[in-house]
């Protein structure tokens, strides 16, 4: 008698899985970093000026909001796949959910890369919106304006933001979501903090090269995401076909 297929991933497998998504988005931020300074090396360091920033606490305050709001995208993101899981066959669902997340995780690798046939121009909030934020936020004082500033660079377009994202969704739980836009925020923390320093001092080549390393590592985490996908399916389609 055939031995029947899991109806879930041992823990074992699944903890590997966890592990690895952390670690990937956490080198996605790192290796972003040319990335980073290129789109916000400018925003940030004017922001600052603007500020007349003294002491830690407005750098801090930027960057422990910019964090949180990838946090926040995370678990949100997390909680609509968790969602969207539920609403139909729960491993059939599953899998076609990552199976969609890592192709679109792999465009928008492609995308940083400059090759994807589909340009990703979305955020989490219009532009015109974040822009007229993130020119007021100055007027509201050192610490405010530079904790309201950071929460608005969390929410602009960027394509390596929306690949974790759309990865989030795929998470086991919402924690789970959460903690890997923790990781990949924390991954952006090295350039962002030291943007107004390094800005300039890294020339478009080496910032070119970067990205695509944190390109080629956006790939690898939505292939890997895509096939986990497949795996998945076939199996439920298997136990419930």
């Amino acid at each position: 008698m055939p031995q029947p297929f899991p109806l879930t991933m041992d823990h074992s497998h699944h903890v590997h899985i966890a592990e690895f998504s952390y670690w990937a988005a956490f080198m996605v931020g790192i290796l972003g970093s040319g990335h980073c300074i290129g789109m916000c090396g400018g925003l940030v360091s004017g922001c600052f000026m603007k500020l007349k920033a003294v002491g830690p606490w407005p750098y801090a305050t930027y960057h422990a909001a910019r964090i949180s709001i990838y946090a926040g995208v995370g678990l949100v993101a997390a909680l609509l796949g968790t969602v969207l899981v539920a609403s139909g066959l729960t491993g059939l669902a599953q899998g076609v959910l990552q199976i969609v997340a890592g192709a679109i995780v792999i465009l928008l690798g492609l995308d940083l890369l400059g090759i994807s046939p589909i340009r990703n121009a979305y955020g989490f909030a219009p532009m015109a919106w974040l822009r007229r934020q993130f020119l007021t936020a100055t007027q509201k004082g050192p610490v405010l304006g530079a904790a309201i500033s950071g929460a608005v660079n969390g929410l602009m377009p960027c394509s390596m933001t929306m690949a974790m994202a759309v990865k989030a969704t795929t998470a086991s739980t919402p924690p789970e979501g959460m903690l890997l836009m923790l990781a990949f925020g924390a991954g952006t923390l090295p350039s962002m903090l030291f943007a107004s320093l390094l800005f300039g001092k890294i020339g478009p080549a080496l910032r070119g090269n970067l990205q695509k390393l944190a390109a080629l590592f956006v790939i690898a985490l939505g292939a890997a995401t895509l096939w986990q996908g497949l795996r998945f399916y076939l199996v439920m389609y298997r136990l419930v076909g």
